[in-house]
């Protein structure tokens, strides 16, 4: 079975074929270029996850469904998602570019406004992220330096944030083990 990274970036390109976009349209609609664009759909690799939003955004599809097998087949509305322990769909934290690991909760409800992930964030350098919408960060263990615009704050076992994500933020572990988090991103729906 191909790579769950692999898996990611062919479903890109398979949803985009499908929506009978061109890379061009597709680069229009998500603001980033055709060529990076064309890099991702064939990279061993992930892209970003903010760049995962915006291209999810304009293929009218969730994240997790992209980390799914199903993921191209099954784009149908579902009223109540349940997803089992086992069925959480995880990204490998060596093929993403800051090293984060993202492990999917709602993979099997589609058209939500929110998307919730257990992320591992491991001691690595300072990484910023902004996307559209806003976003929840609980952090269950390790102890976090996070940032935000031009703040910084310590985030240990138990604290929370709620953040609007269009600002400069992100964070890593302060410890010599990984930190995890329950990590929330609403995305606004474009009409």
């Amino acid at each position: 079975m191909a790579s769950k990274v692999h898996l990611i970036n062919h479903n890109i390109r398979e949803l985009r074929k499908r929506r009978k976009l061109s890379l061009s349209k597709l680069a229009e609609l998500t603001g980033l270029t055709k060529g990076y664009l064309s890099r991702i759909e064939t990279s061993p690799k992930p892209p970003p996850i903010y760049t995962l939003s915006r291209i999810c955004t304009a293929l009218g599809i969730d994240i997790p469904r992209l980390l799914s097998r199903d993921g191209v087949s099954s784009l149908e509305t579902v009223e109540l998602a349940v997803t089992r322990a086992d069925e959480h769909v995880i990204t490998n934290g060596r093929g993403t570019t800051y090293g984060y690991i993202y492990e999917g909760l709602a993979i099997n409800k589609s058209g939500k406004n929110m998307e919730p992930f257990l992320v591992t964030v491991g001691p690595k350098k300072k990484c910023l992220f902004q996307h559209e919408g806003e976003e929840f960060i609980y952090v269950l263990e390790g102890e976090i330096e996070f940032y935000f615009k031009d703040q910084t704050l310590i985030l240990r076992k138990g604290d929370c944030v709620y953040c609007d994500s269009v600002w400069p933020h992100g964070g890593k572990s302060l410890g010599k083990s990984p930190a995890k988090m329950l990590v929330i991103i609403y995305s606004y729906k474009r009409g």
